[in-house]
């Protein structure tokens, strides 16, 4: 049953009754009986207000930890694992990732009924980010140049992995349709494996309606993008999934958390990514060049520096990356939407707003002002 005073964040600067059902006291018990070391459940201390899964604080009588919860249409044992060993290699690379905890068969994720759980130890540092919706700017600069810091860090350590992309397109960012030649016939070639996204398409002119959106940005892209050393990325580097020694300015990044989204991407990926979450208020766009933050956007570019070196063709294909650096994970959330909560309304806004809407602002004064602000970085 649902717990109809939990809220989560909306599509539209909003809060919204959740898609999934709030994790209970009762259901958070019957789970840690896999999980002796974690002691008895105590309390659920915080419901998380983030709407793709289902996320809980708990104290127990042997600590805290963060429990979250996936339906298995949108992430199996399988699809989790494929997280947990990306960031087992990083902690193994001294980042400060929370532990995944095992279970007493040393099993990572967990399959109930319709449910894929997985435990983690609770972050170090402050959350000072947690309410914040995922497409809202950075405030502070000094957090921003941090944050580009440790992605380049994160970079650095992930050089050594070399597993195999994810096995599901569901909720992840991935790559693939802007190092392809020909992006609409590599989706083409997609959607046999994919029936709820073939099925959401059939309603539009899809072919079209991507040929217009790619048109101004990706001829010149995608050979730049295949040469592109490959390496798993983050891909949802906002601030609300990084934790803070502090709440002052200059504060360090303590924690990295949320790899739902990693893949196998390339650097400069993760790094546009992180300019498109963090730079631009996607949610009050109606303030045009108030909805830019190229102040933002430089520093993260400058935290980046500060590890890994940027050429000046670097700049310029981060720049170029950014009106479409979306477009595989807009697809996958038209497909989530569609195919597995079943909202055409929320489906529709992913397509028009996200997939079409992100690319058409870039050429807007407001969006070209934030690109050139990236170029003269170079």
């Amino acid at each position: 049953m649902s717990d109809i005073t939990h809220r989560v964040h909306g599509l539209a600067d909003d809060v919204v009754s959740p898609d999934w059902p709030a994790l209970h006291a009762d259901e958070v018990a019957l789970l840690l009986h896999r999980y002796p070391a974690l002691g008895k459940p105590l309390s659920i201390r915080w419901h998380s207000p983030r709407p793709l899964s289902t996320a809980v604080l708990i104290d127990t009588d042997a600590g805290a930890a963060f429990v979250k919860r996936h339906h298995r249409l949108v992430r199996s044992v399988a699809t989790l694992g494929e997280e947990h060993r990306f960031m087992a290699h990083l902690r193994a690379a001294s980042m400060p990732i929370p532990e995944v905890i095992e279970d007493m068969d040393g099993q990572t994720a967990i399959a109930i009924g319709d449910w894929v759980y997985e435990i983690h130890a609770v972050a170090d540092g402050t959350d000072l980010y947690r309410d914040a919706i995922s497409w809202s700017p950075i405030v502070e600069s000094g957090h921003a140049r941090a944050a580009g810091h440790i992605l380049a860090t994160l970079h650095e350590a992930a050089a050594g992995y070399l597993a195999d992309q994810r096995s599901t397109h569901i909720l992840v960012a991935r790559s693939e349709l802007l190092a392809a030649d020909d992006p609409a016939a590599a989706l083409a070639l997609q959607l046999a494996d994919r029936p709820g996204l073939a099925d959401y398409l059939r309603q539009r002119d899809w072919p079209t309606d991507l040929q217009r959106m790619l048109a101004p940005w990706h001829t010149t892209l995608s050979p730049r993008v295949a040469q592109q050393p490959v390496l798993w990325t983050h891909n949802d580097w906002h601030v609300s999934n990084l934790c803070w020694s502090d709440d002052g300015p200059n504060a360090r990044v303590a924690s990295v958390l949320d790899f739902g989204l990693s893949s196998r991407t390339f650097a400069l990926f993760d790094l546009a990514t992180a300019i498109e979450r963090n730079a631009i208020a996607w949610l009050a766009l109606e303030q045009g060049h108030g909805a830019v933050h190229a102040d933002i956007a430089s520093a993260l570019i400058d935290g980046y520096r500060e590890v890994r070196a940027l050429s000046a063709d670097d700049i310029h294909l981060l720049a170029d990356l950014l009106p479409l650096v979306h477009v595989d994970f807009a697809l996958s959330e038209v497909e989530y939407f569609h195919a597995v909560t079943g909202s055409r309304a929320n489906a529709d806004v992913a397509y028009d707003t996200f997939l079409l809407g992100h690319a058409a602002w870039f050429a807007t004064p407001p969006g070209r002002t934030l690109l050139q602000a990236i170029r003269a970085q170079a």
